[in-house]
């Protein structure tokens, strides 16, 4: 059985023993996986750690000024970068997620190897489990898809990985959250590549408006479904923006909109997982809300019943 306090002991003497030379730097996401790591590190190597949560443009409504305030409360030595431009200028033109991803994961590099150069810091400590590193493959072999921190890493990086979690799947890692009394213990899943993986086809500010809005609608209807006991809260839920187009109405004339598709998942490790049984009447609110929010760009709003395999819990 798994014993969140040895683990918790163990890695604090790994990683002192690991970091005796130099600094280091976080990527601090604001997830559960990231921010046990930015407390282990903390708690391991004090003053000489720089945790770095980099504003990609890609995140859900909210986020970066949610995951400033929970760093302040952390007491984490923290800096926050705006890198939007950077990142939306990578991934002009591109539209197969394997490339996102690649895209992605070498320009947080180049963020932090930035930073670290500022900072003094040698190693990059980073929130990597056990998941991440099956679904990338091995050599090309057993890939799925390519994690943005492990498949997407640039070979020529020269800073020396930190990955205190890698062998842990993520109720382990709630596990040491909860024992730490980190506050986002529970909190769901949100891929490395943010929004760009949930917008099928040609990342967009425009596009990126709209699974933005469409994300935080879905997030908010099904947590308020939980909280009245409606329904019990999902492990994963979200929507995505594809890339077609139909014919709908909206202020009584023919439009050509788009299509949302809501996504709610249920698992224990996040290898296999099956559709969440969502009552209809939650879903029908959550389409309602989404056509009158965004009646100009969405006029379909679709439900995914596919389990894990065949499909992936993301949508790239």
């Amino acid at each position: 059985m798994f014993d969140a306090k040895e683990f918790v002991n163990v890695q604090l003497k790994k990683i002192k023993d690991q970091m005796k030379e130099g600094k280091a730097i976080i990527a601090c996401s604001g997830g559960v996986d990231s921010v046990v790591c930015s407390v282990l590190a903390s708690k391991a190597v004090g003053d000489k750690l720089l945790a770095i949560f980099v504003d990609t443009g890609l995140m859900r409504k909210g986020e970066p000024e949610q995951v400033r305030d929970m760093l302040k409360e952390m007491n984490v030595n923290f800096k926050i970068l705006d890198e939007e431009d950077y990142f939306l200028d990578g991934l002009k033109g591109v539209t197969d997620p394997e490339k996102k991803r690649k895209v992605i994961g070498e320009r947080f590099i180049r963020c932090f190897e930035r930073e670290a150069k500022a900072y003094g810091a040698k190693y990059l400590v980073q929130g990597t489990i056990a998941p991440d590193v099956i679904e990338s493959g091995s050599d090309g072999k057993g890939l799925v898809k390519s994690h943005h921190n492990v498949g997407g890493l640039p070979k020529d990086m020269n800073l020396e990985l930190v990955e205190p979690l890698i062998d842990l799947y993520k109720e382990e890692v709630r596990q040491v959250a909860r024992y730490l009394g980190i506050k986002v213990s529970e909190r769901q899943p949100f891929p490395g590549p943010g929004l760009s993986v949930r917008c099928l086809g040609e990342v967009t500010k425009e596009n990126l408006s709209v699974v933005r809005e469409a994300c935080y609608i879905v997030e908010d209807e099904i947590q308020n479904a939980s909280k009245a006991g409606k329904m019990d809260l999902p492990w994963q839920y979200f929507a995505a923006l594809l890339p077609i187009r139909s014919t709908g109405v909206h202020n009584e004339e023919r439009m050509y909109g788009r299509t949302v598709v809501v996504r709610a998942v249920l698992t224990k490790d996040a290898i296999s997982a099956k559709p969440a049984q969502i009552p209809y009447d939650v879903l029908e609110g959550i389409s309602k809300r989404i056509t009158s929010s965004l009646g100009d760009k969405v006029n379909r709003v679709v439900y995914d019943v596919t389990s894990k395999p065949p499909a992936t819990i993301e949508w790239e």
